[in-house]
């Protein structure tokens, strides 16, 4: 084999054993579980707001912008289900770039995935004992999930992993909701075949183990507009958009708890971030106008941190700054969190 073998790192039964989740937070986890859980299953007219950086990078800055949630959550609890972003893996379409902190738990030293996997576990259990909140986390690596499992309270499968047969199989093993993206490319079929699979049963190969999976009943789609063959970004979030997403729903009985995720970054706003406001809204204007519309989707997704926009990594640091993509800053956060909550009926 072309790659070198560094050193053999530790189980994920011995990491929960070093930083173990105390009972406090186990309680937090499960009722944050049991909130998104009735989003999903449509036993609440709340909508879930998956948000935060694009990319977590440093723990103190993650942990200020969630407790800055936390305060916000109190206020808009009657609508809104918040759900941070402690996204801790960053995919890369080359493969350059930072690929997040659980390659570099310092982004200005060398990758150093010992010290990544304590980082990460460190961060999540910080953010359930400091604030209550169980996050939110993209399965990059299917096989790392466990590393977190008690720790999330839900993954997202993207653009470029949804078509894959281990994100799907494992999606289909875990006990928290998943949402699954529409592909690059933009077919909503793949999506959808995506979602079937993670809510179905299953026998694989995970970890050295044969094992079986009951099927996901809370995996759902996310629409995160898409690139042509020519690159040019496309979106997929306006009325015809989820209006054809419902029908296509309607055309798939066999899926149970249908629904999506509305993601208002990515191909959606060309990567403008400051135009998640404007996509937030129009989505909610279109929920108000179809019944189909507003009891298929579930939340929106966004990304935010501390500091407007982004910047470049081993610049001089700007602390609460993205250093992936941009981000919606605080101030402008917390107002459109406030205006969404007030505009939802």
């Amino acid at each position: 084999m072309n790659m070198t073998f560094n050193r053999e790192l530790f189980s994920p039964q011995e990491l929960k054993e070093m930083y173990p989740l105390p009972e406090e937070g186990q309680m937090a986890k499960a009722e944050n579980d049991k909130r998104i859980r009735e989003v999903l299953g449509g036993e609440t007219d709340k909508i879930l707001l998956i948000i935060g950086p694009c990319s977590a990078d440093r723990e103190d800055a993650v942990l200020d912008y969630i407790g800055r949630l936390r305060k916000v959550q109190e206020k808009v609890e009657e609508k809104l289900v918040i759900v941070p972003r402690i996204y801790t893996n960053k995919p890369r379409t080359t493969g350059a770039g930072y690929k997040g902190m659980l390659h570099q738990p310092n982004p200005l030293a060398s990758p150093d995935m010992f010290k990544g996997l304590f980082a990460i576990r460190h961060l999540h259990l910080k953010a359930i004992m400091e604030t209550g909140f169980s996050c939110a986390d993209e399965m990059l690596y299917p096989e790392n999930h466990v590393f977190l499992s008690d720790l999330l309270s839900y993954v997202a499968v993207g653009a470029r992993s949804v078509e894959n047969q281990q994100h799907r199989l494992v999606a289909s093993g875990l006990d928290i909701p998943v949402g699954m993206k529409n592909p690059t490319g933009g077919d909503i079929s793949v999506m959808m075949n995506s979602i079937k699979a993670a809510q179905g049963k299953h026998m694989f190969i995970y970890r050295n183990w044969e094992v079986e999976s009951a099927g996901n009943p809370y995996a759902h789609a996310i629409l995160r507009g898409y690139v042509d063959n020519h690159g040019t970004s496309h979106s997929n979030y306006h009325y015809e958009d989820l209006l054809h997403l419902s029908d296509t729903f309607k055309a798939n009985p066999e899926i149970v708890n249908p629904g999506v995720i509305v993601d208002c970054n990515h191909s959606n706003s060309g990567k403008q971030y400051l135009e998640q406001g404007r996509i937030a809204k129009e989505i909610i204007h279109s929920m108000d106008h179809n019944s189909s519309i507003r009891s298929m989707v579930k939340g929106l997704m966004i990304e935010s941190y501390i500091e407007d926009g982004a910047q470049k990594s081993g610049e001089t640091s700007v602390y609460g700054k993205s250093i992936t993509d941009p981000c919606l800053g605080w101030e402008k956060t917390e107002q459109l969190i406030l205006e969404l909550a007030d505009r939802l009926i």
